[in-house]
């Protein structure tokens, strides 16, 4: 009887797991359809072109592009590049003749005004462009924007296609875009993937004032100018850079938000340059230094290196040493992020700054002015991220002289001490010979008698802020005395 009970109990248990795995065999996992991009590809490739520029001389490509020329050197570390389009000049391989590039653009109006890459038709002596019809028109440049990147070309034809222009502001990471354009010289090439960021900032040398579209698009030579669509088939950006260390593809791609492009191109046309915002002033990271000393919560934000004098974060009572949280109701994290948003907002705008002062939050309104066309001003662009006498500084420092200020060069600054030798902690800070001391904490110096009052007190263990000038660009930098 107990075996029977056992054997049926068996039986029972094996029932109810195979029933277990019988309902769960039977409900169907879940199935995620992937995009088909066909339908954007018939409809807006052929608004897409490839575009030839040509020099007289190879040497003259790009030739006020460093990240273009970089592209040449596979040798150099991991650096964001704009992928020129297969630049081809003596000792290059490549099936074009020298003093040819190759690039992307695509059509913005059937009469023949197309958008593309500043840096794929720079200094060119002529730029051809071909339909996906393979017709081929003679381009004229309109017009172009260095800080942007953006060139409008103009073909003498009608009845062209056109793409569908969307709204760069509404893209959310994890969304499906597609580029199209000619990697390579291979002309009508679609690939995809996702938006990896939106709003990244590549720092001072590489467009400060672009907030760019991080994508894991493959882009490759020749992709540059070309756009990049979202899945309702609107261009959403202009494929611009990528983040290499061969020239090709490595998963990270960056495209010039269409909204800016758009803009830009609108002001090209209309008055043939572009107007940005400014408030006149150099920044750069909260450092942990910066961030001790003056008494801040964390390390977010951008320190205020430098106030142009006469500018408008001066006639607002900006200060050095104020830390920008935030500007016009966004925050800011990074001093990287703050560039893009002033030169996006129109001069003449009164902006709310959100700063912390001796760590005490406050808003100062500030009237934002005019960028110079001639280029980006020191007093706007942040500066390095900079972290880091008294004998426990290693520093040596001297008066400045006439003789000691002609040999200066870049410094044109009134007061401060010059910097004539570095040691220990000094060194390790990243001083260097010929930095001029402005400040030390928050008192300025104008002697060699006021930097020893001001350091006379330095403790082992101790942080000593110091605000110094190096080839005419203010930096904080913070020197950790060693405890004993």
């Amino acid at each position: 009887m107990l075996k029977r009970a056992r054997r049926f109990a068996a039986i029972f248990v094996l029932l109810c797991f195979s029933g277990a795995g019988a309902a769960l065999a039977a409900t169907p996992a879940p199935t995620v359809a992937l995009p088909n991009f066909t339908s954007i590809v018939k409809k807006y490739g052929p608004a897409v072109v490839n575009v030839v520029a040509r020099y007289n001389h190879a040497s003259e490509m790009g030739s006020d592009h460093p990240g273009e020329q970089q592209t040449q050197q596979p040798q150099i570390p991991e650096i964001f590049r704009h992928f020129f389009g297969m630049p081809f000049g003596p000792g290059m391989q490549g099936p074009s003749p020298p003093g040819m590039s190759i690039g992307s653009g695509f059509i913005i109006s059937s009469d023949g005004y197309i958008l593309t890459n500043r840096h794929v038709v720079a200094n060119a002596d002529s730029v051809k462009v071909t339909l996906s019809d393979h017709r081929t028109y003679t381009a004229k440049v309109i017009g172009e924007d260095k800080g942007y990147d953006i060139a409008v070309l103009k073909i003498d034809a009608k009845d062209l296609p056109t793409v569908q222009i969307g709204n760069s502001n509404d893209l959310q990471p994890g969304e499906w875009v597609v580029a199209i354009g000619s990697p390579e010289g291979l002309a009508h090439s679609v690939t995809a993937g996702i938006v990896s960021y939106v709003g990244r900032s590549l720092g001072t040398s590489d467009q400060p004032t672009v907030p760019f579209i991080q994508t894991d698009v493959p882009i490759n030579p020749g992709n540059s100018g070309g756009p990049l669509f979202n899945l309702a088939g609107q261009v959403v950006g202009i494929n611009s850079q990528i983040f290499s260390s061969t020239g090709g593809s490595m998963g990270l791609s960056f495209s010039i938000p269409i909204n800016i492009a758009m803009d830009a191109a609108h002001q090209l046309e209309t008055k043939g340059y572009v107007t940005r915002g400014m408030i006149g002033v150099a920044i750069q990271n909260v450092s942990e230094g910066v961030a001790k000393t003056y008494h801040l919560p964390n390390d977010n934000g951008a320190v205020i290196a430098e106030v142009q004098s006469g500018g408008p974060a001066a006639k607002a009572g900006l200060k050095v040493g104020d830390v920008v949280t935030g500007f016009n109701g966004r925050k800011i994290y990074d001093s990287t992020e703050l560039p893009p948003m002033v030169a996006m907002t129109a001069p003449g705008t009164e902006a709310n700054v959100n700063i912390l002062r001796d760590g005490k939050p406050m808003t100062i309104k500030v009237k934002v002015g005019t960028m110079p066309r001639n280029g980006l001003s020191n007093a706007f662009i942040a500066g390095a991220p900079a972290t880091s006498g008294s004998n426990l500084l290693g520093l040596t420092v001297q008066d400045i002289t006439p003789q000691i200020r002609q040999q200066l060069g870049g410094y044109t600054g009134k007061g401060g001490v010059v910097i004539t030798d570095v040691q220990g902690p000094a060194a390790d800070a990243g001083l260097s010979p010929g930095d001029v001391v402005l400040r030390v904490g928050n008192r300025p110096v104008n002697s060699v008698s006021e930097f020893r009052r001001d350091t006379a007190n330095v403790k082992p263990g101790s942080v000593v802020l110091l605000l110094v000038s190096r080839q005419g660009q203010n930096l904080f930098m913070t020197i950790s005395v060693p405890s004993k």
